[in-house]
């Protein structure tokens, strides 16, 4: 039987349902589970971490919106990670994680061999949690590193927190999409990740909604966007307008929420592919408001 998709979304969950998910889990019949926003018991939690951590086919686990909410499931699902393989994409946003919760699971999450994509939206966090993050950057002997990152709406980080991730997505990063939206960053910020853009050899999609720039700090880094993908020797054969509206599409189809906009980013990576004989090279994508 091939792999199929478990998502639940907002709803608590009975006995027999996280049976049920336990049970695919072990069989190996689980892609992608989303559980996001759902309420279930500690006990509950702990039977789900267990079966994950055995799951060979599962790529894709969504626990967005609070329901990893206590440092006993943090450290659940850390020590479910240690044991997984599999799982390329975690979504986390909207939960309560601080930089305590986050130094409790990012020793699993570096040494996990197949995470590629990354969502801590909206987790409370500061500058001691992106030390942590920037160290999930670069590729690491059986690791590729991260190419999707999510930090919106993580006010708590400071500039000096922006500027560290800023110096470790230029040098040694494989990220491919950061989205930074609705944090305070300002033109400070911006100007530090002009720097990032224009040295990143990897950085396509940069997402700035919502963080207070001004036109004087998009222009460095739109210049900065272009003149990297000019320089390229290939790119990504995608328009600027599409990518936005399909993930405009993601959002609203997932009904996700963020505290602004009332949508928050799943997987954004953008279609891979070879510019057309002849054709302009295609500007990184950047947003901002």
């Amino acid at each position: 039987m091939l792999p199929s998709s478990i998502q639940i979304s907002g709803e608590p969950l009975s006995g027999a349902e996280v049976r049920d998910i336990c049970r695919g889990l072990r069989d190996n019949a689980v892609r992608l589970l989303s559980l996001r926003g759902c309420r279930l018991c500690d006990r509950d939690f702990g039977r789900i971490c267990r079966a994950l951590a055995g799951a060979t086919s599962l790529a894709q686990l969504n626990l967005n919106l609070g329901v990893v909410s206590s440092p006993s499931r943090i450290k659940q699902l850390a020590e479910a990670l240690r044991t997984n393989r599999s799982i390329q994409s975690l979504f986390l946003h909207g939960s309560p994680l601080t930089d305590a919760g986050l130094a409790l699971l990012n020793p699993a999450l570096a040494l996990h061999p197949a995470l590629v994509a990354l969502d801590l939206g909206d987790c409370m966090l500061g500058d001691e949690a992106i030390n942590l993050i920037c160290g999930l950057l670069p590729p690491d002997g059986a690791k590729s590193g991260l190419k999707e990152l999510t930090l919106s709406a993580n006010p708590g980080i400071t500039p000096k927190g922006w500027s560290r991730l800023a110096i470790a997505v230029a040098h040694s990063s494989q990220v491919r999409v950061l989205n930074l939206d609705y944090n305070p960053l300002g033109d400070h910020v911006a100007g530090m990740l002009a720097v990032a853009v224009a040295s990143s050899r990897t950085l396509e999609v940069l997402d700035l909604e919502g963080t207070g720039l001004t036109n004087q700090s998009a222009q460095p880094c739109g210049a900065s966007c272009w003149l990297r993908t000019a320089l390229a020797q290939s790119c990504n054969s995608r328009s600027v307008t599409s990518c936005l509206r399909e993930k405009r599409r993601k959002r609203w189809q997932e009904g996700l929420l963020t505290p602004r906009n009332g949508g928050e980013g799943e997987s954004l990576l953008p279609t891979s592919g070879v510019a057309a004989p002849g054709s302009a090279p295609v500007i990184p994508i950047l947003r901002w408001c």
